[in-house]
């Protein structure tokens, strides 16, 4: 059974990110100094930022060389009574010229920075992570992203507040009230935008948001807000392996068929790519399988003995599994179990964000798994050493701070009580306030995470609302981060410029 993102984005304990810690205050201190501290701990030892920076930079996008300014920076967040509480950073990547549309993108976690998208998917320069064979001291070299949407539209990449260098300004309990929390995020979030547009003066160009993973459950969140509340209407959101219905995810299984069925196409999925047979019409086979006979014989249970015996032959044979496990399974095919299970004779352990990325399991006889998830392991040396140092160094946006990647803090700090609600509400009713609002969701086959069944299943059950090309789903080979694979990536890209010339 799929578990959510956010809960195993964080399942081991937390890893060293910090870079350079800050100064902390002097034991010798004055004693009222002292008591000013413990009034003020935000004040008294966060170091300011600096001033926004921006330097010129160059890219080559499909054969053509682009000019474009990369601003590093940052916006505050005021409460109601005006005082500084936050400060967000973010990286801006524009091209000189007339009418161009602007993106801002999201990642997830919750706890996440937005380097993922910036520097695997869609930013004008790109380090290799997140794929089979990777490894974190591969060298962390920015090279030009043959991917990247910059010749299309302008990227404005946001690190929500504990995550980046974007840090809180409040205690730890004010903190949590402010920022750790579903609508708290998603309110503040959407003024950074708002505030981002009106400071420089996009108020009027085309815009568009993508958010992964967590934060593609913030999309259409933000994007309702900014409709509702902010009065900003966004053209297009793009949802990359987002995590829409938390609540389908999280189902028990006791009853319900619909956690195996989020989850046997994704198995499916990396045992036909193993076997070098992944395409469109292997995977339309077992999505016609799963939606039929599959959740049928399901729901018969004992009142069909026979079911049972379905079950196992034809799930045994999508998965490539030993039968015995399988038959032990009852054909639902719990997802720790199964990455434990599928590399078993080898000695590793397959990663629930792409199962066919693996690692070494340094606990093979251990009954539970002991050791973080292999992608995971892998993607936090590259992309927090390339990022630090394009800030620092490339830009000279100079900030002596922690750099949080994925920030554990965060994610275990998080107030999950309105978690479950999902987005799917806030998707379907943006989407009918705007007419011409346009939904991209995108999605890896081999992502356990955020399973791209959950998707379908989801826009199929939305009222068409007009044109049925308005909200698409579209699948590629490669798990949660299947732009890390290039002609994935490429294909991502083909999709997203299809649906951004439609206005």
């Amino acid at each position: 059974m799929s578990v959510s993102l956010s809960k195993l984005f964080f399942a081991a304990a937390a890893m060293a990110m910090t870079l350079v810690a800050a100064p902390a205050l002097a034991d010798d201190a004055p004693k009222d100094a002292n008591k000013e501290a413990a009034a003020k701990p935000d004040e008294a030892k966060l170091p300011p930022f600096p001033a926004d920076k921006t330097v010129k930079q160059t890219t080559t996008i499909a054969g053509k060389t682009i000019g474009y300014d990369a601003t590093v920076g940052s916006l505050p967040v005021l409460d109601d009574k005006g005082k500084t509480i936050a400060d967000v950073m973010f990286i801006a990547y524009i091209v000189p010229g007339k009418d161009r549309p602007v993106t801002f993108a999201l990642n997830g976690g919750p706890g996440a920075s937005s380097v993922y998208l910036n520097l695997g998917a869609l930013g004008p320069k790109r380090v290799q992570f997140g794929a089979e064979g990777n490894s974190p001291s591969d060298p962390a070299t920015p090279v030009d992203n043959q991917g990247s949407w910059l010749d299309f539209t302008d990227l404005v990449f946001i690190d929500p507040v504990g995550t980046g260098f974007s840090r809180s300004r409040v205690s730890e309990e004010e903190t949590k009230k402010h920022f750790y929390s579903t609508q708290a995020d998603i309110e503040y979030l959407s003024r950074i935008v708002y505030d981002w547009l009106v400071k420089n003066n996009r108020l009027m160009s085309r815009k568009y948001l993508v958010g992964e993973s967590y934060g593609g459950f913030r999309g259409p969140r933000i994007t309702h807000y900014l409709q509702t509340r902010l009065g900003v209407a966004m053209n297009g959101n793009v949802l990359v392996s987002p995590y829409l219905d938390p609540g389908a995810q999280n189902d028990n299984g006791d009853l319900s068929p619909l956690p195996w069925m989020l989850t046997l196409p994704t198995i499916s999925a990396a045992n036909l790519e193993r076997q070098g047979k992944l395409n469109e019409a292997t995977m339309t086979q077992v999505i016609d399988y799963t939606r039929g006979d599959y959740v049928v014989d399901l729901l018969k249970g004992r009142s069909d003995p026979q079911s049972v015996e379905r079950i196992v032959k034809r799930v045994t044979e999508l998965s490539g599994l030993d039968p015995a496990f399988v038959r032990r399974a009852g054909g639902r095919l719990e997802t720790q179990a199964y990455l434990r299970e599928v590399y078993r004779n080898e000695g590793k352990l397959g990663s629930r964000y792409d199962s066919n990325v693996t690692e070494w399991d340094p606990f093979p006889f251990s009954p539970d798994q002991r050791t973080n998830d292999p992608l995971l392991d892998a993607i936090i040396a590259p992309t927090t050493t390339a990022m630090v140092d394009f800030v620092t160094r490339t830009v000279g946006w100079k900030y002596v701070g922690r750099y949080n990647a994925l920030s554990y803090e965060v994610n275990r700090a998080w107030d999950r009580k309105d978690e479950n609600k999902g987005s799917v509400t806030e998707l379907r009713q943006s989407v009918a306030i705007d007419p011409k609002l346009r939904v991209l969701i995108v999605h890896g086959w081999g992502d356990l995470s955020c399973p791209f069944m959950a998707s379908k299943l989801i826009v199929d059950q939305m009222p068409l609302m007009g044109d049925p090309q308005r909200v698409q789903v579209r699948e590629y080979p490669g798990g949660h981060m299947f732009y890390s694979r290039g002609d994935s990536q490429q294909a991502l890209r083909r999709d997203v410029m299809a649906m951004y010339a439609v206005h």
